[in-house]
């Protein structure tokens, strides 16, 4: 047993039965990521000395038989949007004074911190998480860990290549347009947006109520595990849902009999390539092969990018269209474009953005009335360069919008979506495949996705880079 590739419920259970410490567990994880930092540079910082304190204080309630949770000493990451008490939240951004002060922890982070997890270190994202892909005035570039010359994806997109690269089990990412998702199929790992409200958040994202906080693994039963925690109430979070004290294991099994997927290739509007394609429909045979009833049908919805265009743009504007000039100058360059563009957008521009999302939410949910799930490719292509906004031939006033035509609606729905590896192109890149669930279901985005990875027997897959 490997312990940094080791899944969060085998380092459970290897921990109860004393055959693994938290504190041999954490060390091999930092030497892990130490050792690929240099080519991946997915981290902002590992919290040394006070991580290993948790990992002791871990072991020792291991050993008493008082373990405050299954996650009590598994090394979790957190992505520097997330609030963490005592570690500067840096957002990418030259903006943000390191000095704090920083003495709160993010509802998913205190959760995490109460179940006795390891909070082993923070993970690159986009300046406040804007764009698809992972890189930062003040990080830099973070790279795919199958393929250092190709981006991660993002805006979690270090939390995916440090997972996917074996720093750690489990990781926190947020998603508004895609952020999680994205970054899952890029890096090959699993990763789930829960419905809006699922997992409580504070201070609410910039970007409102398209942004979503959720677990990235390896496997889809640490992501369970992980929700399991993080989705205890948290009175800051004025959106969030009652709790649900229903496992979140239970339903993970291997039988889909009595399951209706709709299944889109395309949405109806959006080019997919040809491996990503192939695999996709390859993924969709072994369901119906699990015994799941495969209806091919499209939403029946036009392109939404212009509307969340409206109002991805006006939040990244009112997060820092009022700063300084000296310090809009230090921004990345697209966001300073997006703040330009922003600027033009009227009230009428953006009630009716609101509207049209509101009636699209409307729509999904009709529609999935029919179906327990729908499921689509994740990202219409495999991960391209790093380092730059987007593939060759993207008109770049929609920035990132275009290659992500899977994601992005269903940020504005609200509903659960999950992205899981479901096979590589010749060029060993990453392919995912998206899950969509019904408004509030996510459990049922898990047990589908749980069924598949175990159909598709991927998970031990791993880069060469970091083996």
């Amino acid at each position: 047993m490997t312990p940094n590739w080791t899944s969060a419920d085998d380092l459970s259970r290897a921990f109860a039965k004393r055959t693994l410490d938290p504190l041999d567990v954490l060390e091999v994880c930092i030497a892990q990521a130490e050792r690929l930092e240099p080519q991946l540079n997915a981290l902002t910082l590992i919290a040394h000395d006070n991580v290993r304190e948790q990992a002791r204080a871990s072991n020792a309630r291991w050993a008493a038989g008082n373990p405050l949770s299954p996650l009590d000493g598994v090394p979790v990451l957190v992505k520097d949007l997330i609030l963490t008490r005592g570690q500067s939240c840096l957002r990418g951004s030259w903006t943000v004074d390191a000095a704090g002060p920083w003495e709160d922890d993010g509802p998913s982070v205190a959760r995490l911190r109460e179940a006795g997890a390891v909070l082993m270190a923070r993970t690159t994202t986009p300046e406040i998480g804007w764009k698809g892909v992972t890189d930062s005035p003040r990080h830099g570039i973070t790279r795919n860990p199958w393929n250092p010359g190709m981006t991660a994806g993002g805006s979690s997109g270090g939390a995916s290549a440090a997972v996917a690269a074996g720093y750690a089990p489990l990781a926190l990412g947020t998603d508004g347009g895609g952020s999680i998702r994205i970054p899952a199929s890029f890096s090959g790992i699993f990763g789930l947006k829960p419905s809006f409200g699922r997992v409580p958040a504070f201070p609410l994202s910039p970007f409102g109520t398209v942004a979503h906080v959720g677990p990235m693994t390896r496997t889809v039963r640490d992501a369970a595990l992980m929700m399991e925690v993080i989705s205890r109430p948290d009175a800051r979070d004025w959106h969030s849902l009652p709790h649900d004290p229903a496992s979140w294991t239970d339903r993970l099994g291997h039988d889909l009999k009595g399951k209706r997927i709709a299944f889109s290739a395309d949405l109806g509007h959006a080019f997919v390539d040809s491996e990503v394609a192939a695999a996709t429909r390859h993924a969709v045979a072994l369901l119906a092969g699990l015994g799941a009833e495969i209806v091919e049908t499209n939403p029946g919805f036009a392109d939404p990018v212009e509307t969340f265009r409206i109002l991805w743009w006006s939040g990244a504007h009112a997060a820092l269209g009022h700063l300084p000039k000296a310090q809009q100058s230090r921004l990345d360059p697209g966001l300073q474009r997006v703040l330009d563009e922003a600027r033009s957008f009227t009230l009428d521009d953006y009630l009716a953005a609101q509207k049209a999302r509101g009636a699209l939410g409307n729509q999904m949910r009709v529609f999935m009335e029919g179906f327990d799930a729908l499921v689509t490719p994740t990202m219409p292509i495999p991960a391209f360069d790093a380092g730059v906004l987007a593939p060759p031939g993207v008109d770049p006033r929609l920035a990132w919008l275009p290659w992500t035509p899977f994601t992005y609606p269903f940020n504005l729905t609200q509903q659960p979506a999950a992205s899981l590896n479901v096979g590589f192109t010749t060029s060993c890149l990453p392919i995912g495949l998206q899950i969509v669930g019904r408004m509030f279901d996510d459990r049922g985005v898990l047990a589908i996705a749980a069924a598949l990875e175990a159909a598709l027997g991927l998970t031990d897959q791993k880069p060469v880079l970091a083996l």
